[in-house]
């Protein structure tokens, strides 16, 4: 059997200021990617590939290169996409090890297009944005302002400020108008850190919304670090959307669409498009919110709310160059979703009349297909008798922080591109029971382990809701140079502080590593363009 085609560096380098299709995917688990990767690299762990690729590579005859840390993870990786049907896959030879030695820039970090990108457009529009003192001393004098918080609202869950009110990112030119009626009360957008703050500021700008609007510099870790207390378990959001608001969300969506040059398009383009997609590829999403999109969706439609498709292109979207289809019910969110990926270089377009053209279809969205021989599966209860009896061996292949938070008594921690390796230093029992968050992975992981190997059918989630609990912690029971989650700084047990703000300076420092780089296809910002 031939090897898999390799590519240099050099060549790759060139294929990135190209400008064409290109699906660049790193092997590597999420910790190790973090550390160091390619710009333009989608994280696609080994040990999840089968699960994602479809969805980050819909169109198999697209040219993929896969990059790992010299380890040899590409060359598996290729394997497997050969048997999936991906007929053009390279190997960039030598890994992250030769990019960097071939004097190319690596980042760290994730999501980092995107972020970069907020740095771009801060830089590029003189985005305003006000520190937490400053919010704070204009609180304290009860000057009138409205914060709202552009993350979903699981994150604004967790911590937030105090008074804000959740309001996704592809929501705020759809929602400020029921937020803030009043045009002289000044709107604050706040995020995490900075990114989601400044595309949120800079959205409602850019909309051309009456009020005086700036981000809340550094987000909900700013405030922490400036001293202030942020509040936890709210679900603030603002009141039901008026009538007045949805004519000025419109115009606003029609000033977006003429400076940035948004397309229109409809129905019957978006078929075309889906019969030319074994030739050029398409991907649709759509930005409404994640209850809408359960009630009813276009059947290929993948939920990316909108605010996230522009913080985290790169788990969305894993070709560059591809076509990009966006649905709402409006055109506000999608117009608004639309500006800003074509403004990161991206073909983007908004398809009008979507979702009255087609039979919806409801619940969480496509399917994606596992793959591989069905296993043996065995139920919560019999899962406990055979632990009880010494002989079965549990192993969860969720990620570490996952497991932490709570995993089957008696389970040990398994990353699937280790396997089998792992099993040589845990106990040996006669029955190997494979768990996961929802089963599939375990499934998927069946055929690398040999001997008895047997499913927890439905996986960690069927056994809570058996009415059984999960252990948390055991960190004895994970490997010990097991690096397979980018830990934010508020997810870290020690001196988070000290990580918020290093955090905070990378991403300020990412505008002078795009310069370095010279791969980033971001701006201009005048009408009709799309790409530098």
């Amino acid at each position: 059997m031939s090897s898999t085609p390799t590519i240099s560096a050099q060549e790759l380098h060139a294929l990135l200021l190209g400008g064409g299709e290109l699906a660049l995917l790193d092997l590597r688990e999420q910790g190790a990617f973090g550390e160091s990767h390619i710009l333009y690299a989608a994280c696609l762990p080994l040990s999840l590939l089968e699960l994602r690729v479809g969805r980050l590579v819909p169109r198999r005859s697209a040219p993929v290169v896969l990059c790992d840390g010299g380890e040899g993870l590409a060359g598996r990786g290729a394997a497997r996409l050969a048997a999936l049907g991906y007929t053009d896959v390279r190997v960039l030879a030598g890994g992250m090890p030769a990019w960097e030695a071939a004097g190319s820039t690596a980042f760290s970090g994730i999501n980092v297009p995107s972020k970069a990108f907020g740095e771009y457009i801060e830089h590029e529009f003189d985005t305003p944005s006000v520190s937490a003192e400053e919010l704070k001393e204009m609180m304290d004098r009860g000057e009138r302002l409205v914060v709202l918080d552009s993350r979903p609202m699981d994150e604004f869950r967790v911590m937030s400020i105090p008074g804000g009110v959740c309001c996704p990112g592809a929501e705020l030119v759809h929602r400020v108008g029921d937020a803030a009626p009043d045009p002289d009360t000044l709107v604050v957008v706040n995020c995490a850190g900075r990114t989601r703050s400044i595309i949120g500021a800079q959205s409602l700008i850019n909309a051309g919304v009456p009020n005086r609007v700036t981000a809340l510099r550094n987000g909900t870790m700013g405030w922490h670090l400036a001293g202030y207390e942020l509040a936890r378990g709210r679900a603030d959001r603002p009141p039901p959307r008026g009538a007045a608001w949805r004519e000025g969300s419109a115009r606003a969506a029609e000033r977006l669409a003429a400076r940035f040059g948004v397309e229109y398009v409809d129905a019957a383009t978006l078929a075309a498009w889906r019969r030319e997609a074994d030739a050029r590829s398409l991907f649709v999403f759509d930005v409404r919110s994640p209850e809408e999109y359960r009630e009813g969706h276009l059947a290929d439609a993948v939920h990316a709310a909108g605010g996230q498709l522009v913080q985290a292109t790169d788990e969305y979207v894993g070709t560059l160059g591809a076509r990009i289809a966006l649905v709402d019910d409006d055109g506000v969110r999608a117009t608004l979703t639309a500006s800003w990926l074509r403004q990161m270089g991206w073909e983007a377009h908004v398809v009008r009349g979507a979702l009255e053209a087609e039979e919806l279809v409801s619940g969480p969205g496509p399917a994606v297909p596992a793959g591989g021989a069905a296993p043996a599966l065995v139920t919560p209860r019999e899962l406990e008798d055979l632990v009880a009896a010494g002989r079965a061996l549990v192993l969860d292949l969720a990620d570490s922080r996952t497991f932490r938070r709570g995993h089957v008594p008696g389970a040990w921690h398994a990353v699937r591109a280790d396997l089998p390796g792992r099993l040589a230093d845990l106990p040996s029992r006669p029955v190997t029971v494979l768990t996961s968050p929802d089963g599939m992975l375990a499934a998927l992981a069946a055929e690398d382990v040999e001997g008895d190997v047997r499913i927890l059918d439905g996986g960690s989630a069927a056994w809570t809701a058996d009415g059984r609990d999960l252990v948390p912690g055991e960190e004895e029971r994970i490997a010990a140079n097991v690096n397979d989650v980018w830990l934010r700084p508020y997810d870290r047990g020690t001196r988070v502080e000290d990580a918020m703000q290093a955090y905070l300076d990378w991403e300020i420092d990412l505008v002078a590593q795009l310069a370095r780089d010279r791969t980033a296809r971001f701006g201009p910002f005048r009408t009709g363009s799309c790409q530098a």
